[in-house]
């Protein structure tokens, strides 16, 4: 059955689609645009799909795919665990939030993370913006290290950082840690925009880089550092259609940066998709309401988007804002966010997944949840163990309505299964999954599927569509589970092109990967 597919695609027609849909399909997971050069890509132009050892595959979108049959695609949101750090709302600190993901320190064995907006008024009154900076072990429990860098009579032993540029106080929203870098001085990074960057050698002690000119930037921006392909990844907010949108710069130095121009922005789906949203929440006594209201002013744009390399792709999590009215003074808009999904093999064409619902959805009120109207998305995954742990932003109100509670921001958490954005699903009738031939780099095969009530099975072909190798029925919710042969061995098969066959049942498939 297998052979006769793979004999079916030699013929470009591949489950009742017509032959031009099908090469054009084989072309564009051959064929990747890259706008940061062919060693910076994920894919270089011109290659064909070829798994590197240790890096795994997704099906977030058809790179690689061959033939899909009776497989569906379905998103996968993460589970909310709720507020990990809240607002000082007794030194008048209403609003917590972060633009940057926790790293980890291998030496101090914990992680380091930045917050912002979360200067006292009475220090933001004579100008002393200030970085909150934090400490855990467990990514769930942060202490406050005392730093002695901002004088505060009110609160003496703060965690506040101090950085200045030209004489005023910035907060550092943005940042990495670039374990590559020689010098160790320089092992954090910190973009500013649209100010400049900066560099420290822990994350606490900061200094800008007095030749290194900002990146023009409204008042929104993310920050990553795609360690594989040695780039800095700077999402900036800018102009596009309908209002907000996402532009991107990046760098291979930290010193150099590169203007790509506008990368994603809101369109008219958007605008059709929005409205019927704002009407379905305003209509819903259990969301929170919001403050402004009219018809005129409904409209979506993108109020930042996370970009950060995983696996074989990156992924980005843009804040669809939806507003919904305007603010009192009219100066600004209420609204509510929904942060979606997308992902990019070239950081310039992005897909939209999960046919543009939310991959975090604002909370019902009654919870206890912070993110009921406001959410800003993770910038990056924390990997802890077999799963992806993502620090947003959350807020209960955009606009504050006559009765409000002390503090409405705060910094959340959500936990992914490892891989788990999109599965693969297959019912009582199996499903099938081919892809486009590679030269076998490891030697063991590996697999991400949940298979409690099913099964996966493995088959590999040769070129000339032979069955080579099969595996045993794998069933149970596997991780990264080892695929054992009752006949042939991928292992026997390696620097070979072939391809893989998997047959879906009752299950959901995440991923695979060679090792």
């Amino acid at each position: 059955m297998v052979a006769e597919m793979i004999q079916l695609h030699r013929k470009n027609i591949i489950w009742g689609r017509s032959a031009e849909c099908c090469l054009l399909a084989v072309f564009a997971s051959f064929i990747v645009v890259t706008i940061v050069g062919a060693e910076n890509s994920v894919f270089a132009e011109g290659l064909k799909f070829q798994p590197v050892a240790g890096q795994r595959q997704l099906f977030l979108d058809d790179v690689g795919i061959a033939q899909l049959e009776n497989l569906k695609r379905t998103m996968h949101s993460p589970t909310k665990k709720g507020a990990v750090i809240r607002p000082n709302w007794h030194l008048g600190v209403l609003s917590l939030q972060t633009r940057t993901s926790p790293v980890w320190d291998d030496k101090k064995k914990v992680f380091k993370f930045w917050d912002c907006a979360a200067s006292p008024p009475d220090l933001y009154a004579i100008g002393k913006q200030c970085t909150g900076y934090y400490e855990s072990p467990d990514g769930l429990n942060w202490s406050k290290p005392v730093l002695g860098q901002i004088e505060y009579d009110r609160w003496p032993q703060n965690n506040y950082i101090s950085l200045t540029s030209q004489g005023r106080h910035v907060r550092v929203d943005y940042v990495v840690r670039d374990l590559t870098d020689p010098d160790p001085s320089r092992r954090y990074k910190a973009a500013l925009p649209p100010i400049g960057f900066a560099v420290s050698p822990d994350g606490i002690h900061w200094e800008m880089l007095p030749d290194v000119k900002g990146v023009p930037s409204e008042d929104e921006a993310n920050f990553s550092f795609d360690v594989q392909s040695q780039l800095f990844i700077l999402t900036v907010k800018r102009g596009g259609p309908h209002g907000r949108a996402v532009h991107l710069e990046t760098s291979t130095d930290f010193l150099n940066w590169t203007n790509h121009g506008l990368i994603f922005h809101a369109d008219d789906r958007d605008q059709e998709l929005g409205r019927h949203r704002i009407l379905a929440r305003l209509a819903d006594p259990t969301m929170q309401q919001l403050v402004g209201n009219d018809p005129s002013r409904y409209n979506v744009d993108v109020y930042n988007m996370g970009v950060f390399r995983y696996e074989s792709l990156y992924i980005g999590t843009p804040a669809m804002y939806h507003a919904t009215g305007p603010s009192a003074d009219g100066s600004n808009t209420d609204g509510f966010h929904e942060v979606q999904l997308v992902c990019s093999r070239n950081l310039k064409s992005w897909k939209r997944l999960g046919d543009r619902e939310p991959f975090i959805a604002t909370s019902r009120t009654g919870a206890g949840a912070y993110d009921l109207t406001g959410m800003i998305g993770p910038s990056n995954a924390v990997m802890r163990g077999d799963e992806l742990w993502f620090y947003y932003t959350s807020g209960k109100y955009r606009r504050q309505p006559d009765l409000v509670e002390p503090d409405n921001h705060g910094i959340s958490l959500a936990v992914l299964r490892r891989d788990g954005f999109i599965s693969l699903d297959a019912g009582d009738t199996s499903g099938t999954l081919v892809t486009e031939a590679f030269t076998v780099s490891g030697s063991e095969l590996l697999v991400n599927v949940n298979a409690v009530q099913g099964e996966l099975l493995v088959e590999v072909l040769n070129q000339e569509g032979k069955l080579v190798a099969r595996s045993k029925p794998m069933s149970g919710d596997l991780l990264h589970e080892q695929v054992e042969w009752v006949e042939g061995n991928i292992i026997d098969l390696k620097s070979q092109d072939v391809s893989l066959s998997f047959t879906v049942r009752n299950a959901q498939f995440y991923s695979y990967w060679l090792d």
